[in-house]
């Protein structure tokens, strides 16, 4: 009877944990090359469904600015329709204290991209972005990633 209950426990356990709407994480390690392109590829199965895309950035005390400028270049890879936007985020307040959440000198922080955004139809878009800072070698960024959630009504 026990490990009938510890096999059931660990099943719940095991599908609440697992969701769609995971966070996909890029390393860069510390120092984002310009050139260096970060790619998502994010599938979509329900599309009558509006979703928040959300960036999430990782970045520790060598970081040498309060913002962070991004090239994205969304695309949906069916029809090889491709929108480019030029985004700025602010990653600290004008004191120098970082906005983001963590422990130590690496702090989480979170970007709305596309806010209650309807995908066009199901299927498979890619989501690619760049560093659009003055330097060439981006110092102190150590992630990147993406976050797809279905949106709250």
């Amino acid at each position: 009877m026990h490990k009938f209950l510890g096999l059931l426990v660990f099943a719940l356990f095991i599908s609440c944990g697992s969701s769609s709407e995971d966070v996909i994480m890029n390393p860069v390690n510390g120092k984002w090359n310009r050139k260096t392109v970060q790619k998502y590829n994010v599938s979509i199965s329900d599309n009558q469904n509006p979703k928040n895309i959300i960036f999430v950035v990782r970045n520790n005390d060598s970081y040498p600015y309060s913002n962070l400028r991004f090239i994205v270049d969304f695309k949906d890879l069916q029809n090889k329709k491709s929108e480019v936007d030029t985004l700025n985020y602010i990653l600290a307040k004008p004191n120098g204290e970082w906005l983001g959440t963590g422990f130590g000198d690496t702090k989480e922080t979170l970007f709305l991209y596309k806010v209650n955004y309807r995908f066009p139809k199901n299927g498979k878009y890619e989501i690619n972005v760049t560093q659009a800072m003055r330097n060439d070698n981006l110092p102190g960024i150590e992630d990147l990633g993406i976050k797809v959630e279905t949106a709250k009504p």
